[in-house]
């Protein structure tokens, strides 16, 4: 188990999660979500119950199926549908974005 954490823990790209864990994929959907991705994916192991005692083939299975999940959700969505950032669950929310107009920065020149 904790060599499988560790190799987890050594990958960086929403490819190399996919790959490690052999989530077939289509680059597109990746390369325009890849963000996304990694965040649902890491949403849901966080809502998995997973404990110490889970056992490698048990956690790489949870890891591999939450990975799937987390893909499928981009694959016939965007991400201002599934909002998994907070920008753009604010702007459901009808929270006003912080938006400074260019002008309000910009010196002014004699």
């Amino acid at each position: 188990m904790r060599e499988f954490l560790d190799t987890l823990a050594g990958l960086s790209s929403a490819e190399e999660f996919l790959d490690f864990l052999k989530v077939p994929y289509d680059p597109q959907v990746v390369r325009v979500n890849r963000l996304h991705i990694l965040k649902r994916f890491h949403d849901y192991i966080a809502q998995a119950e997973l404990s110490e005692q889970t056992d490698s083939a048990a956690l790489s299975q949870a890891y591999t199926q939450a990975l799937e999940h987390a893909y499928a959700d981009f694959v016939t969505s965007n991400a201002a549908t599934e909002k998994v950032f907070k920008v753009f669950q604010r702007a459901e929310a009808g929270k006003k974005a912080n938006f400074v107009p260019l002008s309000a920065v910009s010196r002014k020149t004699s």
